[in-house]
Parts: structure tokens; sequence; C-alpha cells
């Protein structure tokens, strides 16, 4: 028996399923259930809430949110090996889990909301973290479906999401994070609680959206942001180049100095040169 349920040990549901965490998959399975816990607190009270995990494999975290009161959990995995480790916890909480079995970088779980927002907590694969995070962050229209985010990334990917100007992890992640959610690192994890150890920590990550971030189209930011990082070492008069148009235009309507380099210049700034390079390429 567990520290939150009454069911199996994780460590025996991965041996009776034959769950070896699988690379190819970015599978590191976390068993400590009292992290589960501690994740799943972080989201906030649970009791009226729908959940959408992805990569639930073994179920740890799934269990610590359905222990923890949540209405509802969709689950998504795309390991059809977890899928009987999973429905065992659906048959301890019936008709409180919903078992996806897909890719969460093709899955859409509006149609299962009924207009409702949901949480998303998730102890993310590794190798599509990066890329689903972008997804959510990117959907239109904006505010989005769901009303918060609790990720597990590896430190040095939540250290980019959470980096502000003038701080070595900002960069383009950073801009489009800030730009649209409050963006906070709640606390690490040591790779010792992972089966198997990753080479690096993991940090739980908190992003709440911004009810109306400063309006600019959310594209021209991505652009602007991918030329000014491109080639962070240069100046903004040389990077903003392959946009284009005039840099020293954008640099201006930012309020800054074309000599400044992309890392010094604030979400605002980069929001003022999208307008600008959106208004540019309306009139040519």
């Amino acid at each position: 028996m567990s520290a939150i349920d009454d069911l199996p040990p994780l460590r025996d549901v991965i041996r009776e399923h034959s769950l070896s965490a699988r690379k190819s998959l970015g599978q590191n399975f976390l068993l400590d259930l009292n992290l589960t816990a501690r994740i799943a607190r972080a989201a906030g009270p649970l009791e009226d809430s729908t959940v959408i995990e992805v990569g639930p494999g073994p179920g740890g975290l799934t269990r610590a949110l359905l222990a923890l009161g949540a209405k509802r959990v969709i689950a998504i995995e795309r390991d059809e090996r977890a899928l009987a480790a999973l429905d065992y916890i659906a048959k301890r909480y019936p008709g409180r889990i919903e078992i996806v079995h897909g890719d969460a970088q093709r899955f859409d779980p509006r149609p299962l909301l009924d207009g409702a927002k949901a949480k998303i907590v998730a102890n993310l694969p590794y190798n599509i973290a990066t890329q689903l995070l972008i997804n959510w962050l990117t959907i239109e229209p904006w505010p989005p479906w769901y009303e918060m985010m609790v990720l597990m990334f590896q430190r040095e990917v939540g250290e980019r999401i959470v980096a502000r100007e003038d701080e070595e992890a900002y960069g383009r992640l950073g801009v489009l994070a800030n730009w649209r959610c409050e963006t906070k690192i709640l606390f690490d994890i040591a790779p010792s609680a992972f089966v198997p150890p990753p080479k690096v920590t993991s940090s739980v990550v908190r992003l709440i959206p911004r009810a109306a971030p400063e309006p600019c189209d959310r594209r021209m930011l991505e652009q602007v942001a991918a030329a000014a990082f491109g080639q962070r070492r240069k100046m903004l008069r040389q990077s903003l180049k392959s946009l284009g148009v005039d840099p020293a235009r954008l640099a201006s309507a930012a309020g800054v100095d074309a000599t400044r380099r992309a890392e010094t210049v604030p979400i605002p700034g980069f929001v003022a040169m999208a307008r600008e390079l959106a208004d540019i390429r309306a009139t040519k």
C-alpha cells in the first residue's frame, strides 16, 4: 500500500507490466508518491478541476491527482505498455479518469472539455517537452482552454522558460512564455528520484496565462525574437537584418539603441518591435 492510496507501490506496477523506461519515448519514471503529490498540490485546489496529464507512464502523478480530489483526469499516453496499469487506476477511481492512447503533440482535448477550462499537470517526456509547451503557448485565440500549467522540465529548460532580460538563460522561449503567462519555478527534483535517473536536475514550473498580454501579432513577435536571438552575440542592428527591414526602425520603436544585444531587451521592447514589423509589412 502506498502513502496516498491503497494501490500497489509503483515499483510493483512497473515490474508487473514490464514498464522499463524507454529513452526513445523520453521516459523517466518518478516513483516517490510524496513528490508526485507535491506536484499535484502545486496546481491548487483540484476538486472542481479537469486535469490534462501527458505521459502518465505507470501512473504515479495520475494517482496523486485523483487522490487529492481531481474531478476528472484526461491521461494521454503514447506507450501501449502503460495502458493496463492506467486501467487499473481507472477501476480504483471509476468515472474520474479518461485514458487516451495517442500522441500528445497531435491531440486536441477541447472536444472533451465541453467548453470548460482545464489544468495541465504533467511530468513531460523530456524529448517533446519544449515543443509541447510552445504548442500550448501559441494557441489561438487567447486566452487558451487551460487555466494553469504545472509542468516538469529539465532544469536548464525551466530556467529558459522563466528568464527575463539580462539573465543568461533569456531567449526566444522566455520572451514567448512571459509575454503570454506568469511563470515561476516552484521547486527542483533530484535525478535520484527517477528511474532511470536522468543526468540532470528537473524543475517543476508553473505557468498561468495572462488574460490580456500586451497586444501584438504573435507570429511577428516570434519572428523578431528568432532573428534577435538567432545571432545573440551580435547587436540588434546586425541580427535584425534577416527580417528584411531597417533594424534601426525596429529598435527605435522599442525605445532601445540598435547597438544593444537581444538579451538586454525586455519583453515590452520585443512587443513594440513586433508591432512595428507588422506595420511595415502591412504597408508594403
